[in-house]
């Protein structure tokens, strides 16, 4: 499929890609023709970015790896699957389900698609998960003159090459770790208080745990307790059991939800937020995320409770949680064990972009990290301080991509020595 790129939008609608092509190839063969012959490439994933970072200009082709014949080979032997980069979690997930197996983690949507999300740093949460890029055995990529290059763990470049941000190629498949399927329960409960919040008790007390405000008040209206069946019982005195089913943004109807109320089910049945069968929202929204320090934890939550009145103002809803380090030299959470401030904001930019910036100036001595595919105005100098190991990242592009095929304003900004 051909076509232009100017009624190609994200799944917010806020970025319409200006590309000059727009192309769906349906072959291995058709990809590395394509990707050899174009000058500027990009990669547009599930859509489900807030920014330019899928968008190669003008001058550039942008394409989509989902008509691609679809790989999800599971091997029980290697507790391991190897799956197409255009394959989305729900899908991947049914299917190694279905051979007793599981991912170790899953993040709250579960419609995303698997390379997208691991380009991005995307995570779930949990004081022992790192971000989905954590679970990648192997990257396979198509380069920029069309050849394929493999990356597997153990490999100097490997830590660079999964959360690389699509500036290295086009990601077809990945391989990926799995463990043996568990069942997960999930309890909701109301009304946290800020004040004298023991986070680290909070955050440690099931496998994934996510506080949810909308900060019109100090404290947490909700907070989401996942636990595994094969971890001991949740234990959470802090607040009370919900007596209703909830919707992490107030007043939504609970029913695009997965279940509640501690009734055990299969792993990717709990452990995102939102059941794959609906769409959670219609796309009418922003989001941003900023990933800091764990210690910072409380520290950072009053500094955004000392600013509450202009977030609330044009804010959906705000969810806290945690992610463990990663090894990852572009990792948003590379190298600290981190909690990760989530804002969804109403779909209004001109009103957002100033809240945006108080955020980040009440975070600054945090030292935080955006997620890479959301709404952040954090210069990138700054940025690039943030990150120790960009220049072993900016050499790895250079050796796989010496022309720049892969970047776009976006990646430039990053990699700008």
């Amino acid at each position: 499929m051909t076509g232009t790129a100017g009624t190609v939008t994200n799944w917010a609608r806020n970025i319409t890609y200006t590309a000059k092509e727009f192309h769906r190839p349906r072959s291995l063969d058709a990809l590395r023709t394509l990707v050899a012959e174009s000058p500027k490439v990009r990669v547009l994933g599930s859509g489900h970015s807030f920014n330019g970072i899928a968008d190669p200009g003008a001058d550039g082709v942008l394409l989509s790896i989902a008509d691609l014949p679809p790989v999800i080979d599971v091997d029980t032997g290697a507790r391991a699957v190897r799956v197409s980069g255009g394959v989305r979690y729900a899908e991947l997930a049914r299917t190694v389900h279905a051979h007793g197996l599981a991912l170790p983690n899953m993040a709250s949507l579960p419609h995303i698609s698997v390379a997208g999300s691991v380009a991005t740093g995307t995570h779930g949460s949990g004081v022992g998960n790192g971000p989905l890029a954590a679970a990648v055995r192997e990257v396979e990529l198509v380069t920029a003159d069309g050849s394929t290059v493999s990356i597997p763990r153990g490999d100097t470049r490997f830590d660079g090459a999964v959360t690389s941000l699509g500036a290295l190629g086009v990601v077809t498949v990945l391989t990926l770790d799995l463990e043996p399927s568990y069942e997960v329960e999930q309890y909701v409960f109301t009304e946290l208080p800020l004040s004298g919040l023991d986070f680290g008790a909070v955050a440690g007390a099931a496998h994934s745990v996510s506080l949810f405000t909308d900060w019109r008040e100090p404290g947490f209206r909700q907070v989401w307790v996942k636990r595994r069946s094969d971890q001991p019982p949740a234990d959470f005195p802090w607040a009370a059991p919900a007596t209703e089913a909830l919707h992490p943004v107030p007043g939504m109807p609970a029913g695009n939800c997965t279940e509640q109320f501690g009734v055990p089910g299969p792993w990717h049945e709990r452990l995102p937020h939102f059941r794959a069968e609906f769409t959670p929202s219609s796309g009418d929204e922003l989001q941003s995320e900023y990933l800091l320090p764990r210690s910072a934890a409380v520290d950072a939550l009053d500094a955004i409770d000392g600013i509450r009145q202009a977030v609330a103002g044009v804010l959906q809803t705000c969810e806290v949680r945690t992610v463990a380090a990663d090894p990852q030299w572009l990792s948003p959470a590379h190298g600290r064990d981190s909690v990760a401030l989530h804002f969804t904001w109403v779909e209004d930019t001109a009103a957002v972009l100033p809240v945006v910036r108080r955020v980040e100036e009440a975070l600054e001595a945090f030292d935080p990290r955006p997620h890479w595919g959301k709404v952040f105005t954090v210069p990138t100098a700054v940025l690039r301080r943030r990150y120790a190991r960009l220049a072993d990242f900016r050499g790895l592009a250079q050796d796989l991509d010496p022309t720049g095929k892969f970047t776009n304003a976006f990646v430039r900004d990053v990699l700008a020595d």
